[in-house]
């Protein structure tokens, strides 16, 4: 039987504190990285934005969708972007009506940066538990997503 004291500190935190603060040891990270490589500008959704465009080359609307703003937010934070030259808007040329959005070599840079700072927080991690446990870590995150999507209405597999 363990004491208290041998009893991790963990265990008494309430999940969403831990994702919180976890979270926020990517983004302190991200941050970090980003203004050291000279993008200090990039609004706070738009690391999302850059980094799922770089990864996925997802369609914009869905991201936009992932983020959970508002049409008005989503677009001032696209403005914002093509502003500040992380991304390039333009017609797509098979269906004028609509506009296209693509990572421009600022936003791609950006991307690297961020990216490099999620690996690094990763291999650290890593380094302190393990890879195995880094693995169940994801599995268990995925477990709760895939839960909170379920009860929402979207189905067990949307925006995967």
């Amino acid at each position: 039987m363990t004491t208290p004291e041998e009893t991790p500190w963990y265990l008494d935190v309430a999940m969403p504190a831990l994702l919180r603060h976890a979270r926020g040891t990517f983004a302190v990270a991200i941050r970090s990285s980003l203004a050291d490589a000279g993008f200090d500008d990039v609004p706070a959704n738009g690391v999302y934005v850059i980094g799922a465009i770089a990864r996925s080359g997802a369609p914009l609307s869905q991201i936009i969708s992932d983020l959970g703003v508002t049409k008005q937010a989503a677009g001032q934070l696209v403005d914002t972007l093509v502003a500040r030259g992380y991304l390039d808007r333009s017609v797509d040329p098979v269906d004028r009506r609509r506009l296209t959005v693509a990572l421009t070599d600022r936003g791609h840079a950006a991307a690297d940066a961020s990216r490099s700072a999620v690996d690094s927080v990763e291999s650290q991690l890593i380094a302190l538990v393990g890879a195995h446990s880094v693995e169940q870590a994801r599995a268990t995150l995925a477990a709760l997503i895939h839960l909170g999507r379920h009860e929402d209405g979207d189905g067990p597999d949307a925006a995967d």
